[in-house]
């Protein structure tokens, strides 16, 4: 603020700074996206998506590699939760570190928030880990697959969306898809186990809201990836080490790791790794696309995951997997259709008979002249 005296006309003149000119660093920097000490605000749309999507499957493909690994260590399946508490505590220290590299240090998002958030997160991903001790890894990931139907669900009551034709017929197709699926796994698969389905059932509910609630937050408070990955699975370690110290579920998992130490805590902290840096680039997919893309990306890669995990580890294999995984895919496709209704201009069945009409015609006058 500049101040001007004139004694011969005896006046005041107050200039004001222009916002831009009076906005701190700090604030300048709230509408960032930055990934890993990137700054995917420099980026046009078309980057930023293929950045997060290459950073998705990359890191998440190892991440799912990792973790069928680490539950394919014989004893190890019932410690699913002390593996999630790992899990956390690894993600905590990373996302400390991240924030402090970075200028704005401030928590953004309420508290209260957060700890709805780690709750969700801790029945995510400690349900789905956890699952795995009755499922087979395709199966799990099968449903995973489909976590569009409870997002949509989510969607509706949390923000008040509304999808189209595409998006139900989408949410359809997964539904059969995965029933198919189920259905075969629980024909030829030794270790079926039903409880591993309610499982896996209740993780993607949580997921379906978590997806949600991060979108709402990181939107309305402009929250930054390193806090909410910090303040979510901190607050969610200290959740799970309750609940494993109240239910006696810490010693034996202590002692079992302890005589495996590479096989668990050394597959653990590269599981950890793989996956921090996998949920940073998610998170800004929620941020950057909103949370239906995010999950029609992470789907696509789960099925990836999928064909790696039957030509990596041996199990059961029958072609009802192929079909009813086709449909899924099938789902997949009408989700990223219904997105981009504007840019793909798929051909009616109507426009299809009236251009036939029309060469028959054409051919019919060439051949009388």
């Amino acid at each position: 603020m500049d101040l001007k005296f004139n004694s011969s006309r005896k006046y005041i003149s107050i200039s004001i700074p222009s916002k831009s000119q009076a906005m701190s660093p700090h604030i300048k920097s709230v509408d960032d996206i930055i990934v890993l000490g990137v700054n995917l605000s420099k980026f046009n749309k078309p980057t930023q998506f293929f950045i997060c999507v290459s950073g998705v499957f990359m890191f998440y493909l190892i991440y799912g590699y990792l973790q069928e690994l680490i539950f394919s260590v014989e004893g190890f399946k019932p410690f699913g939760w002390y593996l999630t508490l790992v899990q956390f505590g690894f993600y905590s220290i990373f996302g400390l570190i991240e924030l402090q590299l970075i200028q704005d240090k401030r928590r953004r998002i309420p508290g209260k928030t957060y700890m709805i958030i780690a709750f969700l997160t801790v029945g995510t991903m400690g349900l789905s880990n956890t699952s795995l001790g009755y499922l087979n890894y395709p199966t799990q990931v099968i449903f995973k697959c489909c976590k569009l139907i409870p997002v949509m669900i989510g969607g509706v009551f949390i923000q008040g969306k509304r999808y189209n034709i595409a998006d139900v017929s989408a949410a359809m197709c997964m539904s059969l898809g995965l029933i198919w699926f189920t259905l075969a796994d629980s024909t030829i698969a030794p270790n079926f186990n039903l409880t591993g389905v309610v499982l896996i059932s209740l993780a993607l509910c949580a997921d379906a809201v978590i997806g949600n609630v991060q979108e709402k937050a990181m939107k309305l408070h402009n929250g930054s990836n390193s806090e909410m990955v910090l303040y979510s699975y901190s607050i969610g370690f200290v959740y799970i080490l309750l609940g494993l110290t109240c239910t006696s579920g810490l010693s034996p998992a202590v002692t079992f790791c302890s005589k495996h130490p590479v096989q668990t805590y050394g597959y653990a902290f590269f599981f950890s790794l793989t996956g921090y840096f996998g949920i940073s680039f998610v998170l800004a997919l929620i941020k950057i696309f909103g949370a239906l893309l995010a999950v029609t990306v992470t789907t696509g890669r789960k099925a990836m995951t999928i064909v790696l995990s039957f030509l990596f580890f041996a199990k059961p294999f029958t072609f009802q997997y192929v079909w009813s995984g086709l449909l899924v895919v099938l789902g997949i496709f009408l989700n990223v259709y219904s997105k981009n209704m504007d840019k793909i201009k798929l051909p009616s069945l109507r426009g299809l008979w009236n251009k036939t009409v029309e060469e028959r015609k054409t051919r019919t006058l060439s051949q009388t002249v």
